[in-house]
């Protein structure tokens, strides 16, 4: 996987293949200012990480003082941080840095929703393998900083047994869950259920982990009661905002939500020069 440099300057590569044409060509001298880093709307900061790197890729001598740190929540019109460095270099760097910003902090300002529609439950809400390709690490980041948790993070962490792998087996829950005890005895293996005579043969399979998929609540309900102590449950699809304080009444371990990853809003922030004075150093 590339690590988060490459991704930074393969970024910048796509939006600077040739130089800065509007900047450039203006001939404008540098100039040493500052800018503020604002939140435009209430949101869970995730992502200052990336964007500090982003800013120090264009200008390595550029100063940022944060009054946020990921997890923690602003409010809109809320200063994140004060930028100081040239402000023309600041103008090539800004989008890029912006975009992983904001993209971040949407997924963890969208976690924080579910999670407190939860309550008081103590049903944990699970991210997806639905996340942007290569921004999964940065993603699933996220995912925490709002409050939630991470499923798998790729096909090589754990085996979930999904509809079109049993029915590539043939069908028989018990013997595709032997199967893969036998070939790798330490993996960790979560079976996708539909109905209740699927749990019934999750159960006695004696997987790890069994996910209610698509069900509505009172197949859930019998479902759980089927399941014991010793295999965690998890629901999933269909999840919305509304639907997540009834879900979570049901006493499951995990609700897991694709969309805070693949659905959530880009957060809006914005920088605002200081282009006549400098203020405040960091």
């Amino acid at each position: 996987m590339e690590s988060i440099k490459e991704l930074i300057a393969n970024a910048y590569q796509e939006d600077i293949p040739h130089g800065d044409v509007t900047t450039d060509n203006l001939e404008i001298r540098s100039r040493i200012g500052s800018a503020h880093l604002i939140a435009k709307e209430d949101l869970v900061l995730s992502g200052t990480s990336v964007f500090e790197q982003c800013l120090l890729h264009i200008d390595p001598d550029v100063k940022i003082k944060w009054y946020f740190q990921d997890g923690e929540t602003a409010l809109t019109q809320q200063t994140i941080a004060l930028i100081q460095g040239d402000l023309v270099k600041l103008l090539t760097a800004e989008r890029v840095a912006l975009n992983f910003l904001g993209r971040l902090t949407g997924v963890s300002t969208a976690t924080k929703l579910f999670v407190k529609a939860l309550g008081k439950s103590s049903t944990q809400i699970l991210d997806t393998r639905k996340t942007t390709p290569l921004l999964r690490s940065l993603e699933k980041q996220a995912v925490l900083h709002g409050g939630g948790q991470n499923h798998r993070m790729n096909l090589s962490d754990a085996a979930m047994l999904k509809e079109n792998h049993l029915h590539l087996f043939g069908g028989d829950i018990i013997q595709a869950v032997k199967r893969i005890r036998k070939n790798s005895p330490e993996t960790r293996i979560t079976v996708e259920t539909t109905n209740l005579d699927e749990v019934r043969s999750a159960v006695e399979s004696e997987c790890d982990q069994i996910l209610l998929d698509n069900m509505d609540i009172t197949e859930m309900a019998v479902a759980i009661e089927m399941i014991p102590d010793t295999i965690k449950t998890e629901a999933s699809g269909n999840i919305t905002l509304d639907r997540i304080p009834k879900v979570a009444e049901l006493g499951l371990d995990y609700i897991s939500v694709g969309a805070i990853t693949h659905s959530s809003d880009c957060a809006d922030l914005s920088l605002l020069f200081h282009w006549e004075k400098q203020i405040e150093s960091p």
